[in-house]
């Protein structure tokens, strides 16, 4: 596509970091097992190792407005950078749970500082409009959710530390080529003035905030897969006489999930938006996915491996849609006064809260209930809140943004 081939080197770097970065996410999913069984670590503390990184990723949202405008774009981007090289490496001598979900915490941190400022920074910076921007950025999340789980896998093979180690290597090369060739920062009074606060002013436009209260619940469903699906398939796979799914087994099927999450992203996003309109286009994403966690429910109580293994495959193509869509809104909504970065965290905490929220929750209500479906089931019924949230964005007018309504409304383009 010719909006990849004209951006500048800036970008690129910065898409690279972007793409390590994301690829910690899936990281974790196919050593699940393998770190279960090396540090006998109950369910409910390997859920924590999303749930407490993205809880943290949360609350620290909220301050990388103020730090990029204290410390310049340039600055916060490498210490988010070095602080995840930081937990990924101690992670590697790791030897207990709670030293890992320990260390998340400064990952979360870190992945908080480095990506809200890495999008409005690649939006910034791009060329070809915000448009090609925002698919040039979810194309390195796509990537990174590909090859994130696909290295865990390979690595894991020879240990459950090793992958840890290697997002640690390829992190430190990200940060260098951040100090080295990202321009350097001028001073903080060139800069639009940003407060603690301002995250949660910016949510008063009724379009930021409506989408992002719709994105929390999907990507509640969405982190129910990340979280709960590697430990799903190890029950499914036991309850049939054999060992868990091994490191490979489940590192390919997320390495599926990923590629389709980024193809969709890039490809398939546009084009429904211009078919359906954007508003429509997010609805019927979302329905899809509801769909696909019904199946993955299903999969989970007949003990089906290859059905359970299917739907997280499938869920990447309305994953890809829906990342793609609701990243364009949160970055048009804003108004004129509003820096992207400001709109990009508030949007963020909202988000990930559903993303924190949900990876917590999925380990106890398999107990609680007494099924291993309940978290899918749950994740259905996140999506169906979500179509009902989106539902409520208003689509012929204006909510009190300068921004024109083709751009900042979810029923004009696409996300």
């Amino acid at each position: 596509m010719e909006v990849f081939r004209q951006q500048p080197r800036t970008v690129w770097v910065t898409a690279f970091a972007a793409i390590i970065a994301f690829m910690g996410i899936g990281l974790v999913d196919p050593i699940l097992n393998t770190i279960a069984e090396a540090l006998h670590a109950p369910e409910s503390k390997l859920t924590l190792l999303f749930g407490v990184y993205l809880g943290v990723q949360v609350f620290a949202m909220l301050i990388t407005g103020w730090a990029a405008y204290r410390f310049g774009p340039k600055r916060t981007l490498t210490v988010g950078l070095a602080l995840i090289v930081f937990a990924a490496g101690l992670s590697a001598f790791g030897s207990n749970i709670d030293q890992l979900i320990a260390l998340r915490v400064f990952w979360g941190l870190g992945n908080a500082l480095f990506m809200a400022t890495a999008l409005a920074f690649i939006v910034g910076q791009a060329k070809g409009g915000q448009k090609g921007a925002i698919l040039l950025y979810e194309a390195a999340l796509g990537v990174g959710l590909a090859v994130g789980p696909l290295l865990g896998a390979l690595l894991g093979t020879f240990s459950w530390k090793a992958p840890f180690g290697g997002t640690a290597v390829l992190m430190l090369i990200g940060a260098i080529l951040c100090a080295w060739m990202l321009p350097a920062d001028g001073p903080h009074t060139d800069r639009t003035p940003v407060g603690f606060s301002a995250p949660f002013k910016a949510l008063r436009n009724r379009t930021l905030l409506v989408t992002g209260v719709g994105s929390a619940f999907y990507t509640g469903a969405l982190f129910t897969i990340v979280a709960w699906a590697p430990l799903a398939l190890s029950i499914a796979n036991k309850a049939h006489g054999h060992g868990g799914v091994g490191p490979i087994g489940a590192g390919f099927v997320f390495f599926g999930w990923g590629v389709l999450t980024a193809l969709s992203g890039v490809f398939l996003a546009p084009r429904i938006a211009d078919a359906i309109g954007q508003k429509a286009g997010v609805m019927t994403a979302i329905g899809v996915y509801a769909v696909i966690m019904a199946l993955a429910a299903i999969g989970a109580g007949l003990n089906s491996v290859s059905l359970i293994g299917l739907a997280v495959i499938l869920s990447g193509f309305p994953s890809g849609v829906l990342n793609t869509l609701f990243t364009s809104v949160a970055m048009s909504s804003g108004d004129a006064n509003t820096p992207r970065s400001v709109s990009s965290a508030g949007y963020s905490f909202l988000r990930w809260l559903g993303g924190a929220t949900s990876a917590i929750l999925v380990a106890h209500l398999p107990v609680w209930l007494g099924t291993p479906t309940a978290p899918f089931w749950f994740a259905a019924a996140y999506c169906v809140i979500a179509v009902a949230v989106v539902s409520l964005v208003r689509t012929g007018k204006r909510d009190h943004d300068p921004v024109a309504d083709d751009a900042a409304l979810i029923g004009a383009e696409e996300m």
